[in-house]
C-alpha cells in the first residue's frame, strides 16, 4: 500500500524579491513498512522534503497524498490530528522541553491525542524498553545525548504512529549511541512501522531498505535494497478527522504549564503579579473609601429630611458660574422671622451665612475654620443638637450675643481633645471675643468636607459683627408632615414677594425654591461622578498592569517559539496554543487578584479605615461586590491582554517555530 505519494512537489522560499528554489519536481512513492533513508549533502533539500512529508511545512506546488488522502486541502486542525495520530517525529536536536521531566516529555503527545478513542502506548513501559525506567524524574539536561535521543524516540512512539520521521537522528551522537539509535529504528521498522530517515552518513543509511539520494532539490537516485511486505495491522485509513478542542487533560496540562512557566521565570512573574496586586488593592481601597463617603452622605441627607425647602435669591448661570439675577431679592434675617410667624405650615426655619478661613484662637492656639451664622431652627433642620452645653436662643440671636458652639475638629485643635468640656470658656473669632456655650454633635465628612471643622454663631451676630453683610445666603425651612411641597413653595414665594413689594409675575427672577430632594439628587450625582473618577484611576493602574502582562506574554512567546513548534509537531493546533498562553496570563492575574483581595481587604480594615476615621471621620466600607468586581476585572485584564500575544503564538508555522533560535 502506498502510504505517501508525491507528484511534482516544489518548494520555493522568498528573500525579499529574491526567489530561492529548494525542491524541484519531486516525485516519490513510499510503501507501507519501508525504511527509507533520504541522503544528500547539506543544503540539498532533504530536511525540507522531510518537513513536507511530516506536515510541518507546505509545498509551493504539487500534490501530496497520505494514505490516498490529498493533504493540500486539509485544515490546520485536521493536519494537527494527522500529525498526532499517524506521524512520529525524531529531531536531531532532540527538542525536549527543559522544564519537564523525562516522563512528562514522553507523555506530552498524549495531551493532544484526545480527539480519538484509540489507546496509546504506556510511556513507562516504553521508557523501560529503552532502559530509562530509572530516569523518569530527571530533566533532559541531567542525562546523556544518547539517552535524550532515546527519550525522543519513545515520545514519537507513544501515540502508536504508523510513520516515523527522523531528521539526522544520529547527528549529535557518538558512534556507539548512533548505532544504538539506528538499531532501535530498525526494530521499529521490523514490526511494520514505516521509517523515513534523513542522514548524510552512508553507514547509517545502509541500515535502510531503500535509499533516496537528493541533490540540489531534485531526486537523482532511488534504490530499493530489500523489498518489504505490508503489515495490515498498521494500515492508514482515509477519514475525516475531528478534533476535540477542549478536554480535562488539556485544561489540566495548561494550568500545570502555567505554574511551571511562573516558577521558571520567578522574577518576571513576581513583577507581573505585583502589578496586578497593586491595581486590585487600589481598586478595593478606593471603592471602600467611596462607599464610606456615600454612606456618610446618605446619612447626612437622611438627617436633613425630604421635607426641607431651600429658599434663595433668583440666580442665572453663565460660563459655568452662577450669578444673582438683576431682579433677585436680597434675603434678610427679618424674612426668617416673617415666614416663621405667617406661614403656619413651616415647622422650623433658619437663615444661613457662612465663610471659611476665619481664625479661631484660645490659650495660645489658633486654627482656621468655617464660621456659620444660623437661626435657632438650625438644630432641628440639621439634626444638630449640642452634645455638650446648649444652643443659643432667639433672644441671643436678636441681641447679637457673642456666643459660639464648636465643632469636634475645632475643639480638638484648640483644646487638645474632642472630649474636653469648653462651656464657659472664651475664645476669639477674628479678634472678637466669644463665649463657648456648647459643642456640636459629630457630623463626619459631608461630601468631601469635614463637617466638624466649623463653629456656629447666631445669625445676626455673624452678619453684623463678623462678616459685615446685610443679606442671607439662603433660608432653609422644614415643612410639617403631610403638607404638599409644591403648594407650600407657592405660598412662601408669594409671602416673600409681598414683603419685598415685587410683582408676582417676576417671581422666577426674584426668588428660587428647591426641595431637599433635589439637593439629595445633586449630592448623589456628585458623589457618583467623583467615585467614577477615582475608580478610573484604579482602573488605569490595572490597565498598566495588563500592559505589563502583555509584554511578559510577548517575551514568553519569543522565548518559547521553539517549544510552540514542537507542540504543533506533536499534534497541537492553533486553539491549543492560544488556550495555553491565555490560561497562563489569566493564572497570573488570578494569583495577583487573590493576593490583591487579601491585602486590599485586610489593608482597608486595618489601615485605610483607621486613617479615614482619624482624618475624615468616616468608615471605609468594603462590599462583596467590590471584591468580586475587582477579581473579575483582574481576570478580564489577563484575558484581554493575553489574546494578542497568544494569537501570535498560535499562528506560528511549525517549521518556522522549530527553526527559531
Amino acid at each position: 500500500m502506498k502510504v505517501i505519494e508525491l507528484k511534482n512537489i516544489k518548494k520555493v522560499y522568498y528573500l525579499k524579491d529574491l526567489e530561492v528554489p529548494v525542491l524541484r519536481d519531486i516525485n516519490l512513492e513510499i510503501m507501507q513498512g519501508e525504511f527509507v533513508a533520504i541522503v544528500g549533502q547539506s543544503g540539498s533539500g532533504k530536511s525540507t522534503l522531510l518537513n513536507i512529508l511530516g506536515l510541518l511545512d507546505k509545498p509551493s506546488e504539487g500534490c501530496y497524498k497520505l494514505a490516498g488522502m490529498e493533504i493540500s486541502n486539509r485544515s490546520d486542525e485536521e493536519l494537527s490530528v494527522i500529525r498526532s495520530r499517524y506521524l512520529g517525529f525524531i529531531f536531531q536536536q532532540f527538542n525536549l522541553l527543559p522544564r519537564l521531566t523525562i516522563q512528562e516529555n514522553v507523555s506530552l503527545p498524549i495531551v493532544y491525542s484526545t480527539g480519538y478513542m484509540d489507546s496509546h502506548e504506556d510511556p513507562l513501559e516504553l521508557l523501560s524498553m529503552v532502559g530509562l525506567s530509572d530516569r523518569l524524574k530527571h530533566k533532559p539536561n541531567e542525562i546523556s545525548g544518547g539517552q535524550q535521543q532515546r527519550v525522543a524516540i519513545v515520545r514519537a512512539l507513544v501515540n502508536k504512529p504508523s510513520i516515523i520521521l527522523a531528521d539526522e537522528p544520529t547527528g549529535n551522537l557518538d558512534t556507539k549511541s548512533a548505532k544504538e539509535i539506528v538499531r532501535i529504528l530498525k526494530d521499529l521498522n521490523n514490526i511494520g512501522i514505516t521509517v523515513i530517515m534523513v542522514t548524510h552518513e552512508p553507514e547509517i543509511a545502509s541500515y535502510a531498505t531503500r535509499i533516496v539520494k537528493i541533490q540540489d532539490g531534485a531526486i537523482i537516485d532511488d534504490k530499493t535494497r530489500i523489498p518489504v511486505k505490508c503489515d495490515s495491522s498498521r494500515k492508514l485509513d482515509s477519514k475525516t478527522f475531528k478534533y476535540k478542542t477542549f478536554s480535562f487533560l488539556k485544561i489540566k496540562n495548561c494550568f500545570v504549564e502555567a505554574i511551571r512557566s511562573i516558577m521558571y521565570n520567578k522574577t518576571r512573574s513576581i513583577l507581573s503579579i505585583l502589578s496586578v496586586v497593586m491595581g486590585i488593592v487600589s481598586l478595593i481601597s478606593i471603592l471602600a473609601i467611596s462607599g464610606g463617603v456615600r454612606r456618610n452622605i446618605e446619612k447626612q441627607i437622611a438627617s436633613l429630611g425630604s421635607n426641607v425647602l431651600v429658599i434663595s435669591p433668583g440666580v442665572t448661570k453663565s460660563g459655568g458660574v452662577y450669578y444673582k439675577k438683576k431682579m433677585g431679592i436680597g434675603l434678610e434675617s427679618k424674612d426668617v422671622d416673617d415666614l416663621k410667624k405667617n406661614v403656619s405650615e413651616i415647622k422650623s426655619i433658619t437663615g444661613y451665612v457662612f465663610e471659611g478661613f476665619h481664625q479661631v484662637s484660645a490659650g495660645g492656639k489658633n486654627y482656621n475654620t468655617t464660621v456659620e451664622g444660623v437661626s435657632t431652627g438650625y438644630q432641628d433642620i440639621e439634626n444638630s443638637y449640642p452634645s455638650i452645653g446648649r444652643f443659643f436662643t432667639d433672644i441671643e440671636d436678636k441681641e447679637n450675643k457673642k456666643v459660639v458652639l464648636l465643632g469636634k475638629t475645632v475643639l480638638k485643635k484648640i483644646y487638645g481633645s474632642e472630649n474636653f468640656n469648653p462651656v464657659g470658656n472664651y475664645l476669639k473669632i477674628d479678634d472678637v471675643d466669644f463665649q463657648v456655650i456648647g459643642v456640636l454633635p459629630t457630623k463626619g465628612v459631608e461630601g468631601w468636607r469635614d463637617g466638624d471643622n466649623r463653629v456656629v454663631i447666631p445669625l445676626n451676630t455673624a452678619m453684623r459683627r463678623i462678616f459685615g453683610i446685610r443679606n442671607l445666603f439662603f433660608i432653609a425651612a422644614q415643612i410639617k408632615d403631610g403638607v404638599n411641597i409644591d403648594r407650600i413653595s407657592e405660598i412662601i414665594t408669594r409671602r416673600i414677594l409681598f414683603t419685598h413689594r415685587i410683582p408676582f409675575y417676576r417671581k422666577k427672577d426674584a426668588v428660587e425654591i428647591k426641595s431637599a430632594v433635589k439637593f439629595q439628587e445633586m449630592a448623589r450625582s456628585t458623589n457618583r461622578t467623583f467615585s467614577f473618577l477615582i475608580v478610573s484611576i484604579a482602573f488605569i493602574s490595572l490597565l498598566v498592569g495588563g500592559i505589563g502582562i502583555m509584554n511578559v506574554m510577548f517575551a514568553s512567546v519569543s522565548e518559547r517559539t521553539k517549544e510552540i513548534g514542537l507542540r504543533k509537531a506533536l499534534g497541537a493546533n492553533k486553539t491549543d496554543i492560544l488556550l495555553q498562553f491565555i490560561i497562563e496570563s489569566i493564572f497570573i492575574c488570578c494569583i495577583g487578584g487573590v493576593i490583591g483581595i487579601v491585602l486590599g481587604w485586610g489593608g482597608t480594615v486595618i489601615i485605610i479605615n483607621k486613617l479615614c476615621n482619624q482624618l475624615f471621620r468616616i468608615e471605609a466600607y468594603v462590599t462583596y461586590f467590590s471584591v468580586i468586581f475587582a477579581f473579575c476585572f483582574s481576570v478580564l485584564t489577563g484575558l484581554i491582554f493575553a489574546i494578542w500575544p497568544a494569537r501570535k503564538a498560535s499562528l506560528l508555522n511549525p517549521i518556522d517555530a522549530l527553526r527559531h533560535d
